[in-house]
Order: structure tokens, then C-alpha cells, then sequence
């Protein structure tokens, strides 16, 4: 599993990435000088780790990975979580998890946004609905990079572009290691939405740590009523709303996001 790491003071931040990239969309929070430690990964299946053609991926299975990177850096005593898109259903697992007493480890907060953690709120892409479908293994076949241009572009606000520098580091590193025909298995984060919706939606409501969220207001996909589904399950969580944001906050303003931390780390640690 590839990761970047910083040491530092606790908590540790760790970055949890969407679908369909990888940590390069943390780079330009990495490079504002935390005093924290940092870990961001890329799960299993993205970015610059390993890719297995067969494998049933599993966001429960990735957990899982999170947690074994973890146990195997003991200089962390504590963790915070920052979680974007896929990513955050990763955190609202380790959540579960510690609300089960079967965590290794102390989670001392959460800024989770952007992420279609209520997915019957979210309006899914076409690209995602062709990946879940019959068609999913042709359409992943067929992919291809004025494809994904078009179809990630989408994603960013009209006031914050996706620049061409930035689609083309994004699909290479969607291609490493033959990950650009693999998208129809890595979608199946979607259906595990569905089937532990019960799960992650309790996290949200019931996790006693301190939990933010912050929000591009222009997603198209985790829209403003996915956020309003998640105030209903945690009324009075503290709410970062940007409003000339899309779905990629960290890519289209780093400073939003920076800001928003900041503030749920000193929320965390009164």
C-alpha cells in the first residue's frame, strides 16, 4: 500500500481519499505546514498501490488496511480522520467500529466532506451508474482519457475549473499499474453504501467523538440534500458550507479545506 508520512505531533491526520483517485488530491494540504503527523494513503486498487485484477473490493476489507497500517506506526497514540467521497465511508467504518469497543485505536475526531455517505440523497454520475451496471466491465474497457476529462470536469465548480495539467496527472495515476480497466470492481463501494447504510448511518448519529463536516454547495453528486440528510442524523455538527465549491474542495480551494480543519482540530482538542 503506498503512502506518504510526516511525523509530528498527535493527533495523527489521516487522509482518506474518493473514487476514483488517490492521495495526490491531498498535495497541496500536505504542503501547508501541520504541526500534526500525516499519513495519507492510497487505498488498495488506486493511485500508486497495488491494483489486483480478482479481487472482490470491499470498503469493509479497506478498513481493515487502515487500521493494519496504524497498529504498525506505534508512535501515533491518536487519530484524526479527514475523509473526502469514497473516503468517508472508510471513516464512518472505523467509527462503527470504535462505537463496538473493536478498535485498536483512539480516533480523537473527524472532518469528513463530500462524501454520498446517504446515497439515496446523491445523484450518482452517468460514469457510476454505467460502472454498477451489466455494462460496467465494457464501459471500464472503453474508458478512455478525453472520457474521464469530460466526465471528472463535471465535478468542479464553474468557479474553480478542472485545469488540464490536473486531469492528466489524475487519469495517469487511474492508469498505473492497469488500474484504468478496474473501475466496475472499485464501484462496489456503492452497493456497500446500500447494504450497511444501517451501520455508517448510526456511526454518524451515534459516535461520540467530535464529528465536522464541510461542503462544496456545487456538487453535483453528493449534492446539498446528502448533506442535509447527514445534519438530520447529527443535528448541531458543526457545518464548513463553501459555497463556490464542487465535489474536489482540496483540488478547486486547499485553503477552504485547510481552514475547515483547523477548525475541527481545535474543536477536537478543547
Amino acid at each position: 500500500m503506498h503512502a506518504f508520512e510526516r511525523l509530528g505531533t498527535d493527533p495523527l491526520l489521516l487522509f482518506l481519499h474518493g473514487f476514483p483517485s488517490s492521495s495526490y488530491d491531498w498535495r497541496n494540504l500536505l504542503a501547508h505546514e501541520f504541526e500534526h503527523g500525516v499519513l495519507a494513503l492510497d487505498f488498495l486498487g488506486f493511485g500508486l498501490s497495488s491494483k489486483p485484477r480478482d479481487h472482490a473490493y470491499s470498503l469493509l476489507w479497506q478498513a481493515d488496511l487502515v487500521e493494519d497500517l496504524l497498529r504498525r506506526r506505534q508512535s501515533a497514540r491518536a487519530v484524526f480522520i479527514v475523509a473526502h467521497d469514497m473516503g468517508t465511508s472508510v471513516a464512518t467504518e472505523l467509527m462503527a467500529r470504535d462505537l463496538e469497543g473493536h478498535l485498536d485505536l483512539e480516533l480523537a475526531g473527524a472532518l469528513l466532506f463530500n462524501g454520498s455517505i446517504v446515497l439515496e440523497r446523491a445523484s450518482l454520475t452517468p460514469a457510476q451508474r454505467l460502472l454498477r451496471s451489466r455494462l460496467g466491465p465494457l464501459f471500464a474497457l472503453l474508458t478512455n482519457e478525453p472520457v474521464f476529462r469530460q466526465q471528472f470536469g463535471a465535478l468542479f465548480s464553474p468557479q474553480h475549473p478542472l485545469d488540464s495539467q490536473e486531469a492528466a496527472d489524475q487519469w495517469s495515476l487511474i492508469c498505473h499499474n492497469g488500474g484504468r480497466t478496474l473501475g466496475h470492481r472499485l464501484i462496489h463501494y456503492l452497493d456497500e453504501r446500500e447494504r450497511y447504510a444501517e451501520r455508517w448511518h448510526g456511526a454518524v448519529r451515534d459516535w461520540e467523538g467530535p464529528l465536522s463536516f464541510a461542503w462544496g454547495l456545487q456538487d453535483p453528486v453528493a449534492t446539498t440534500a446528502v448533506l442535509d440528510a447527514l445534519i438530520e442524523l447529527r443535528p448541531g455538527a458543526p457545518v464548513d458550507r463553501l459555497p463556490e465549491l464542487g465535489h474536489y474542495p482540496q483540488l478547486e480551494d486547499p485553503a477552504a479545506i485547510v481552514a475547515a480543519l483547523h477548525g475541527a482540530l481545535e474543536r477536537a482538542t478543547v
